[in-house]
């Protein structure tokens, strides 16, 4: 409890010049206090709600839309949910937030209560939240593709191309043993999708992930049986010690009257590991103190670094595609025959009023499914984002075009220089330098979008921060570190730009 002397409350105080400040300090110290007093379990039964967080992406046999009602949500763990609410004497509520957000936001309180969402009971994650006793038990399944009988365990794919779940047990596990090509997802579908296509040789993933992407499923196959055992716990918020022992309890009778097996059988999870929950003991894992980027700043700067060289040549091939056929667009438009000129315009509009993401998802997923055109992750995000913002730029240079004054080609048409010289010559070179600084801020703007790439296993330097940040538990420190280096090539591309357009000067 704080406790503060009576005249550090006296009205006068206040009135100091730095009062201001000191009551700014107080009152967030009684903040701090009220919420540190403030009981989880008692929020809980006083709403009648227990709300539990999770991400409706995670899929089967998760949390998933049966195919007959888009609207309800299945899945073994909507289920253990629902089953442990009841438990408390309350009802159970879905919150949905981004898995790999679910713990900062959990940290931090407001929305949800408890996460549930397949999260590991590991060092990490019991550094950031508290978490319940285990309420499923899982094992690492390597997926190969039929075809390739080559690869039956970890060992055979040193080297090679292997898709796992960005910061899950799988992604630690080959990350510490070192020596594999990894691609980082953010769902559990699209790395087996491209499993089946070639452009991974493998993917490792949770047991429950690779059993029901593996049903039904002529082109793949299991490499080997499930290894290097873990748990799924429901998180907790730090210091919940009351909520979190009847989360224990509830989760025990549910183990011991059965109704974890008819959940788990339900969904074809129920196996001999399931069986050993109900003798599980404290495992005695320490929790990992989090880390201080800034601090280590030698190990966590160069992960950074290497992931912005992938943002800078990603940016630089995209706009240099996105310039070439931004002003082939705009002098179609300005200056091309009917025809050519509504196809321009169809294109402008089209790529300029749908969203980057889905473009990316067409061109990398969609023409890979139905017509067999397997791009690599780098070249799709070169072409998405160069398509993409040719629109922009088509406009940057239709309106520096515009902006030289129509008697100029009309001169120079007069004097018998042919359209296309005087295009060159005359029109192009000052269009440009007055689309110069449009061109520059959306070659700045590429910088960060760029960050949408991550989708297509693509680890730029927005991906690295995040997959860090959930490692480390830093979001401030390798925030700085992450924004830092964003600014400088955002600053270095405006200082060339500069020069350029000092060189274009008149």
């Amino acid at each position: 409890m704080v406790v503060l002397p009576a005249h550090a409350l006296s009205p006068s105080r206040f009135l100091r010049p730095n009062g201001l400040f000191q009551a700014v300090c107080i009152l967030f110290l009684l903040l701090a206090q009220t919420h540190a007093r403030a009981d989880a379990w008692a929020d809980i039964q006083a709403r009648g709600v227990l709300r539990w967080g999770d991400d409706a992406e995670g899929g089967a046999p998760y949390i998933f839309h049966p195919d007959d009602n888009a609207d309800r949500l299945i899945g073994f763990e909507v289920e253990f949910a629902a089953d442990l609410a009841r438990r408390l004497g309350v009802r159970d509520e879905f919150v949905q937030n981004n898995w790999d957000m679910l713990l900062p936001a959990l940290r931090q309180g407001g929305n949800f209560d408890i996460a549930i969402a397949g999260l590991e009971r590991t060092p990490e994650n019991l550094g950031k939240v508290d978490m319940s006793r285990p309420y499923f038990a899982f094992g690492q399944q390597l997926v190969c593709r039929v075809s390739d009988p080559t690869f039956q365990s970890l060992d055979s794919l040193r080297g090679r191309p292997v898709g796992v779940l960005s910061a899950t047990a799988s992604h630690r596990l080959l990350e510490k043993l070192g020596g594999f090509n990894i691609r980082i997802y953010q769902d559990n579908v699209n790395y087996f999708r491209d499993l089946e296509v070639g452009r991974i040789d493998a993917v490792l993933a949770d047991s429950p992930i690779a059993q029901v992407n593996l049903v039904g499923n002529d082109l793949l196959r299991p490499a080997g049986p499930p290894f290097d055992p873990g748990h799924y716990a429901v998180a907790v918020p730090p210091g919940e010690t009351n909520l979190l022992a009847r989360i224990d309890d509830a989760i025990l009778d549910m183990i011991r009257d059965g109704t974890l097996q008819r959940i788990y059988t339900k969904y074809g999870l129920w196996d001999v590991a399931q069986e050993g929950l109900l003798g599980w003991k404290p495992d005695g894992l320490q929790a990992r103190r989090q880390i201080s980027t800034l601090r280590e700043w030698r190990t966590y700067l160069p992960m950074l670094l290497r992931a912005a060289v992938t943002t800078v040549w990603v940016t630089c091939a995209g706009m240099a595609v996105a310039i070439v056929l931004g002003l082939g667009l705009a002098l179609i438009r300005v200056y091309g025959p009917a025809p050519f000129n509504w196809l321009a315009v169809a294109y402008i509009e089209v790529f300029r009023g749908t969203p980057l993401l889905l473009q990316i998802y067409l061109i990398y997923f969609g023409l890979a499914q139905q017509l067999g055109f397997k791009l690599s992750a780098g070249f799709a995000a070169v072409i998405a984002l160069g398509l993409n913002y040719a629109a922009s730029e088509a406009e940057n240079y239709r309106a520096g075009l515009l902006a030289v004054p129509q008697g100029q080609l009309d001169a120079a048409l007069a004097l018998g220089m042919k359209r296309r010289v005087a295009l060159r010559r005359i029109l192009l070179p000052q269009g440009l330098r007055i689309s110069l600084p449009s061109v520059t801020n959306d070659f700045i703007a590429m910088f960060k979008d760029s960050s949408i790439v991550s989708v297509i296993a693509l680890v730029e330097l927005t991906k690295q921060f995040q997959i860090r940040a959930i490692d480390t538990g830093d979001y401030l420190g390798l925030g700085l570190l992450t924004a830092s280096i964003y600014f400088a090539m955002s600053w270095s591309a405006s200082l060339l730009a500069r020069r350029i357009e000092r060189a274009l000067r008149p």
